[in-house]
């Protein structure tokens, strides 16, 4: 906590703040230590300090606050006498700002009496003449003795109720994790969760009361006393479902004023992030769009987060965003500014279409592995672990390992689990993006639609006996098979980022977002579902590339996997197994990497029943031309 005794020289600030400091346990700083020399000798002349003067040693002083601040915190001894001053030194979410008042006779008269300081009485009034009283803070005369000061300092200290530093609205699993991550790193949080009798009752208070230990943690389900339990400028967290956006907004507009923030961390389409931060900003409200991703695990214990937005909001919230997010491998938070307008959640909903993709190709391997090679669920775990030692490893396939492990009743949970794969939207969003904008989406548009086939578990039981498939197993030896399958495992995860990162390239282009694609791919590195060693590979990738698969590393690696990526899905297709991400990610590297291809008739066919035009080879681009194919 940082306590700042401010006023104009000769207040008392330096004896004040000793004395706190030692009543608070703190160190103390004198802000008259700060100053550049140059400074010193001006005042020392009774030559008054200017804003020029004054920016660099406001500036050192904001940035050694942010220091002691993340030491325990500190009391300071500084005039600050502008409002303008105060708000540079702010550079912490919460400051206790002491001001020590009187009148000019009295200060004058310390002044008078004060030796061996540079700053002469004669200054006393242009001191004055800029002072800005703040309209906040502790207010003490400084006609009392310094001992009686800080005695009224601590007795105010102790009666004030703190206002909270950040709110939450919506106490689900990720809401109520996220708070708890807040709470757990020493911020002021106030959470509120709405009053449904019979179904949702007493949720904040149920919350508060399971955590004793967190003091900095007020429960309200009352709205209007939720808004008024937060500080100035309020920062408040959104974390409900997409649908329920909306009138949540509503009820709390009234409530708010121009300069606070909403966070929307819930999944919302992207476009209507960008609706309601238009409607916000007539309001004066900042919105922060922000995708969180990382489950209820990352949503405690550091997410990767991902807003976007109103800059001007990012940057008051900024601090809280980065203190609870995941760190990647420097100790830098797993959170980034992305982009204005619904950049965030753009980008969320991508990684969901990657998260799409990822988990039905892994799900596709171990499909092979079980019924196509007849491996044990324990031998499939030795051959996920060995993928895992290596430059496969990811989250994903991490928590698949335990899945192939965990037994009831003697038996493979797995097995008890009904093969009907559910979905919240966003993959079905990013599908709509890509057709939108003419991008192709194969393996992650088709991890989409396996999800809404296995849907149809009713349909595909009449069917499986209608047809009796019958699956064969592999031409080549268990081992050869699995060396073959690991290499198509890769250029298939390869293709799937390829996809899902073209897509934000394409729609940042048209919407002029300037994504930084190496900064995504490292907030992405820890806290979120899609980590893996393959993107801590992708970040620095991107700082020189633009796509993945023209980069020459990737290149070299595609080359050599595909005799085995078109092998695996040969077979597998051939033995009656389905592979829809393996097979669309293979298609689209062989489409991708072939300069010809049969794209020339179809076109042919539309200019044929529908005079479309056509463009050729043999003439300059963007020239159309048109043919009367019928023979005569």
């Amino acid at each position: 906590m940082i306590f700042i005794v401010m006023g104009v020289s000769g207040s008392g600030k330096t004896t004040v703040g000793q004395k706190l400091a030692v009543q608070l346990g703190l160190p103390f700083y004198d802000a008259d230590d700060f100053h550049p020399l140059n400074s010193v000798e001006k005042m020392r002349n009774g030559i008054p300090l200017t804003d020029e003067d004054r920016m660099p040693w406001l500036s050192q002083l904001a940035a050694n606050i942010q220091v002691w601040e993340k030491e325990g915190g500190a009391v300071l001894a500084c005039s600050a006498l502008k409002e303008r001053y105060r708000q540079i030194l702010q550079t912490v979410p919460h400051i206790n700002w002491i001001y020590l008042d009187g009148s000019r006779a009295t200060i004058l008269e310390r002044l008078q009496a004060r030796h061996a300081h540079y700053m002469p009485p004669i200054l006393l009034d242009s001191q004055l003449e800029a002072l800005e009283k703040p309209a906040y803070g502790i207010h003490v005369d400084v006609s009392l003795s310094p001992e009686q000061i800080v005695q009224e300092i601590v007795t105010k200290l102790k009666h004030m109720l703190p206002l909270s530093e950040f709110g939450l609205i919506g106490l689900g699993v990720m809401g109520k994790s996220l708070a708890l991550n807040l709470a757990g790193r020493g911020v002021r949080v106030a959470v509120y969760n709405r009053h449904v009798p019979g179904k949702e009752e007493g949720i904040a208070a149920a919350i508060v009361s399971e955590n004793p230990a967190l003091a900095n943690l007020k429960g309200y389900d009352k709205l209007e006393e939720f808004v008024q339990s937060l500080d100035k400028p309020r920062k408040v967290l959104l974390m409900i479902y997409a649908g329920a956006i909306d009138a949540q907004i509503e009820e709390l507009l009234p409530l708010l004023e121009p300069g606070d923030v909403v966070i929307d961390g819930g999944n919302s389409y992207y476009k209507d992030t960008a609706r309601r931060g238009a409607l916000l900003e007539t309001k004066g409200i900042l919105y922060v769009g922000t995708g969180i991703s990382g489950g209820e695990e990352g949503a405690r214990k550091g997410p990767s987060i991902m807003p976007g937005g109103a800059r001007q909001g990012y940057e008051l919230v900024a601090w809280f965003l980065d203190l609870i997010a995941a760190k990647d491998k420097s100790g830098q938070p797993c959170a980034a500014y992305i982009g204005p307008e619904g950049a965030g959640h753009f980008v969320k909903m991508v990684h969901n279409g990657i998260e799409y993709a990822e988990m039905q190709v892994l799900a596709e391997a171990y499909y092979l592995l079980r019924y196509f090679l007849k491996l044990t669920p324990e031998e499939i775990v030795h051959v996920f672990r060995d993928w895992q030692a290596g430059e496969l490893a990811s989250y994903l396939l991490e928590i698949t390992i335990d899945i192939l492990q965990k037994k009831e009743d003697d038996e493979l949970l797995l097995d008890k689990i009904v093969d009907q794969a559910e979905q919240k939207g966003t993959g079905g969003w990013s599908v709509g993006a890509a057709l939108e904008y003419g991008v192709p989406y194969n393996s992650l548009s088709e991890a989409v639609m396996a999800r809404a086939l296995s849907a149809m578990k009713a349909s595909r039981v009449k069917a499986a006996q209608l047809y009796q498939q019958q699956t064969g197993s592999p031409q080549a030896d268990r081992e050869e098979f699995i060396r073959s399958l690991k290499n198509a495992y890769q250029a298939a995860r390869i293709v799937n980022h390829e996809i899902g990162f073209n897509l934000m390239r394409q729609v940042s282009e048209k919407h002029q977002w300037q994504l930084n694609f190496s900064e995504i791919a490292r907030i992405w590195t820890n806290g979120c579902i899609i980590r893996s060693v393959l993107m801590e590979e992708l970040a620095g990738l991107f700082k020189t590339e633009a796509s993945i698969l023209t980069a020459p590393p990737v290149v070299s690696r595609m080359k050599s996997w595909q005799p085995d990526f078109c092998d695996v899905v040969g077979q597998g297709l051939q033995h009656g197994f389905a592979l829809p991400v393996l097979a669309a990610a293979l298609n689209y590297y062989l489409g991708y990497t072939t300069a010809d291809s049969p794209a020339n008739l179809i076109q042919a066919q539309r200019d044929y029943f529908g005079a479309h035009t056509y463009q050729r080879k043999d003439k300059p681009a963007g020239e159309y031309f048109h043919t009367n194919w019928k023979p005569l």
